[in-house]
């Protein structure tokens, strides 16, 4: 019988352990967090009723859904109402209209979840892919302190994660569509259309921006055109500079007004929240592209590595969950794309390989002693270190190439030596040396090298 081939679809990323484990820690620095500013776990299923998570996606997202179907409803020609969540955002907007009575507003939770899209398939895309999300909800109103805290959680997270030095930056859809209407640009349909082309400026440039607005789709005159160009070119280098710039705009209809005196709050407040002004900006550029956005909108970027585009975006919402109930809960949230995040920079060079999450090796020097290496096994491991038993005895030299390869530091050694004098040979293969230690010092011993292999990581 010949062989299926081992291969996977295009757009999933499969990693060996030791990339599993730096990807987890990732997943733990944001989880940890995550609860530090007091938000709680949710899940939700993969699988969606696709009328509900279709109500209102906008862009180019509704075609790169994965419908899901049975065997038995294709036979009998039923169309799939069924479908792969895209995001974790609609999903939770669905979960808190239908627990609405059961949750405390305003309500704070994290959700750390694979996602599918159909993209296509090409380097760096993903169709299965990590979102770990925040959001707050409220009932009835939300406050738009709650938009200027989701940045200090950002920056929190990414000075965690030490990759490099990282820019936040803001704007808010209210002053842009605000800005359009005083264009003549009034109708809220042409507007999306604007805001979605406006957001390409940074991937696309200003010509193509330029050319697609005065095309036959939109129809704008040069004028207005460069004007849309000039405000979305906006940016700052201070708070202070924000605060001037977003005065020099000028006098506009209400929504302007009300865009622009949110995004002065906002701005004013990420910084009591302890952000420093180097590490967020007033970018006017930015829209995000699905249409639920009311708001604040973010995206941040890595300052050294713009090529890997945005790592952690988001904004303000006003009606999402108004498709399933008719309560008004607003909400505000933010998602880092994880798995596109750890690709990007493992391929950059910013990530390097993790170690094993085994701290220990105990080897078998015979096998008379199995029950001995045991022992001392579960001693380590009643003391919260991590041990792994070689169990089929071989050379020495081949249990340590194996420690090595799989990531483990120490290796320790009882033999029968060790056991007539009463001590352990500990090898630490990252340092490339080894040391005798008592029996009885064997784990004090092993915490304090590893509390430092800890602090020099």
């Amino acid at each position: 019988m010949a062989l299926t081939p081992a291969r996977t679809m295009p757009g999933v990323l499969e990693l060996l352990p030791l990339d599993q484990i730096a990807l987890q820690r990732m997943l733990d620095v944001i989880r940890r967090n995550y609860e530090r500013f007091g938000f709680l776990p949710v899940e939700t299923p993969v699988i969606e009723f696709s009328d509900v998570l279709l109500t209102k996606t906008g862009g180019e997202t509704e075609r790169q859904v994965y419908f899901v179907q049975s065997t038995g409803a294709m036979e009998q020609g039923e169309k799939p109402d069924l479908a792969l969540r895209f995001d974790l955002t609609v999903p939770l907007a669905r979960y808190v209209a239908e627990h609405e009575r059961d949750l405390s507003f305003p309500f704070r939770r994290y959700q750390m979840q694979r996602v599918y899209r159909g993209e296509r398939a090409q380097r760096g895309r993903f169709r299965e892919f990590y979102q770990c999300d925040i959001d707050v909800i409220g009932k009835d109103s939300l406050s738009v302190r709650y938009d200027a805290e989701l940045p200090a959680v950002i920056y929190s997270v990414f000075r965690e994660l030490n990759i490099g030095a990282f820019t936040i930056q803001l704007n808010n859809r209210k002053l842009m569509r605000g800005y359009f209407e005083s264009l003549g640009v009034a109708d809220p349909e042409q507007q999306t259309l604007v805001l979605r082309e406006v957001d390409k400026l940074d991937k696309r440039g200003a010509d193509y921006v330029r050319e697609t607005l005065t095309g036959e789709a939109f129809g704008l005159s040069a004028d207005v055109a460069q004007k849309i160009l000039d405000f979305v070119q906006v940016r700052s280098t201070s708070l202070q500079d924000a605060f001037d710039k977003l005065d020099a705009l000028g006098a506009g209809p209400e929504s302007m007004e009300q865009g622009r005196a949110e995004l002065k709050e906002v701005l004013g407040m990420i910084r009591d929240f302890g952000v420093p002004e180097s590490h967020f900006v007033l970018n006017l550029s930015i829209a995000r592209g699905l249409d639920y956005y009311t708001g604040t909108v973010y995206e941040t970027t890595l300052n050294d590595y713009p090529q890997i585009g945005s790592i952690c975006s988001g904004g303000r919402y006003e009606n999402l969950a108004g498709q399933y109930t008719k309560s008004k809960l607003p909400g505000v949230g933010i998602s880092i794309g994880l798995t596109r995040l750890y690709w990007q920079l493992r391929d950059a060079g910013l990530i390097a390989t993790a170690h094993s999450t085994v701290d220990v090796l105990v080897t078998q020097m015979d096998e008379a002693h199995l029950p001995a290496y045991l022992a001392l096994a579960g001693e380590l491991r009643g003391a919260g270190i991590a041990t792994e038993v070689v169990l089929e005895g071989g050379k020495l030299g081949k249990q340590f190439k194996y420690a090595d390869r799989a990531g483990i530091r120490f290796v320790v050694v009882l033999g029968e030596d060790e056991i007539a004098k009463g001590v352990v040979t500990v090898k630490d293969l990252r340092r490339e040396d080894q040391f005798e230690v008592a029996r009885a010092d064997l784990i004090k011993t092993l915490r304090v090298e590893l509390a430092q292999a800890e602090i020099n990581a």
